[in-house]
């Protein structure tokens, strides 16, 4: 059976990389397994890309102007909204790659019409790294629900219109995909209550398989090492903080952080603890916490990540909404504990006061009593450290997710057999 993975890029951003360790994992299992990409990053020959001038223009024209309707809405709050209304030149890809099934991922930048799935003409396994698949164009819907009916009157779009951009495209959806027999993957069992609930998934086979890290990449080393590696400082205690435009997305909870570490500046820890930041450069205008910073702008490869980590005394993931990040299952995997509030699918991957901290929603005092509980007692530490790789071990193996991704695909190709068959 040979398997392709359909993703808008294969490296840059948290759902290209879970897509990518998949793809590896099921490799190393013997799956024969390969990827079609809008934006390709490694050198991996399994990865195919755009090849030709007229493929790789298509692809750039493309992620420009899917972002132009949202912009008929003045008011439209700054976040990823994605129409895929653009025509694609996937089809003829992957017919001259001829596979028995797809898996598709993020295909965001206009890498799939929506009316193109539906077109695919093969077994379907949809990984949901975000709402977008069941919602009306939002990556994430901040708590709206609308999803669960329809759409319309977006509150991202600040639209008052029930008729508006996002029902259009929940529409497009609805039409497109209601007679395709596809399966739903979702990382974590809060994405999946999301899609079950959802006017479009409802009625499909939902899954839950959680994303896998490579734990020979990402695990405990010389915390005193890697700092030095890095030339960060022995004598502090380290807060890390970490992702995809780390301090401008605002759903990654950055300034709910600043309130917390200027919370902790109050009771007295401006000299234990110095700030540690992934995924953005140092602004022009920084706010003063009154502690020091290390911005250490974007890092794409596993080591360099994995000695962050490692170099870290707390992983500190404040977001607001969430399924499954993968900076928080590789930093488990690291040994480093985490804090975060309670929210999307951080349960499943912090234990509450057995590996890490889970702070009531958007309770910044909460949030800081955490990262307090989780620094100042060294064997406790040591023992939620010990409890986080163990919790790695235990459930986020990139071994188990191949497995577990091979058992469904395996499913869906004797069920698809039977059906031609009888036909």
């Amino acid at each position: 059976m040979k398997v392709l993975h359909i993703s808008t890029k294969d490296l840059e951003g948290g759902a290209a990389r879970a897509a990518y360790r998949l793809h590896q994992g099921l490799e190393s299992i013997k799956v024969n397994s390969q990827m079609l990409v809008q934006i390709k990053v490694s050198d991996d020959p399994t990865v195919i890309a755009p090849q030709t001038i007229i493929e790789k223009s298509i692809a750039m024209l493309g992620g420009i102007l899917d972002t132009i309707p949202p912009r008929f809405y003045l008011r439209h709050t700054q976040i990823s909204f994605s129409t895929q209304w653009l025509p694609d030149v996937i089809y003829s890809q992957m017919t001259r790659l001829a596979p028995d099934l797809i898996n598709l991922h993020w295909i965001k930048n206009s890498h799939l019409r929506i009316e193109t799935i539906a077109k695919l003409g093969r077994p379907i396994v949809w990984t949901l790294h975000d709402m977008w698949a069941f919602t009306g164009g939002c990556h994430y819907d901040g708590e709206c629900g609308r999803y669960v009916e329809s759409c319309g009157a977006c509150p991202q779009l600040k639209s008052d219109n029930n008729c508006d951009l996002s029902r259009w495209i929940w529409q497009r959806k609805s039409q497109a995909w209601k007679n395709i027999p596809m399966t739903i993957v979702t990382p974590s069992q809060w994405l999946a209550q999301c899609a079950r609930s959802s006017s479009l998934f409802r009625n499909l086979p939902i899954e839950v398989i959680p994303n896998g890290v490579h734990l020979q990449r990402f695990k405990p080393v010389d915390r005193q090492l890697v700092r030095s590696l890095l030339n960060l400082p022995q004598n502090k205690q380290l807060i890390l903080f970490g992702a995809v435009n780390a301090t401008s997305d605002r759903r990654k909870g950055f300034h709910l952080l600043k309130m917390a570490l200027q919370n902790l500046c109050q009771l007295g820890w401006q000299d234990k603890i110095e700030l540690v930041v992934v995924g953005a450069s140092q602004p022009d205008n920084q706010t003063d916490l009154g502690f020091k910073t290390h911005y250490l702008g974007k890092l794409s490869d596993d080591i360099s990540l994995a000695q962050v980590y490692a170099a870290a005394d707390i992983f500190v993931a404040p977001s607001l909404q969430d399924n499954l990040p993968n900076t928080v299952v590789e930093a488990i995997a690291c040994g480093t504990p985490c804090a975060a509030f309670k929210i999307g699918g951080m349960p499943e991957i912090i234990e509450h006061q057995q590996n890490g901290y889970l702070a009531q929603p958007f309770e910044i005092e909460d949030l800081a009593r955490g990262i307090v509980w989780i620094l100042e007692d060294q064997e406790r530490h040591r023992q939620l450290s010990d409890r986080a790789r163990e919790k790695a071990e235990q459930e986020f193996t990139q071994e188990l997710q191949a497995h577990r991704y091979a058992s469904v695909y395996a499913e869906l190709w004797s069920k698809t057999k039977v059906f031609n068959c009888s036909h």
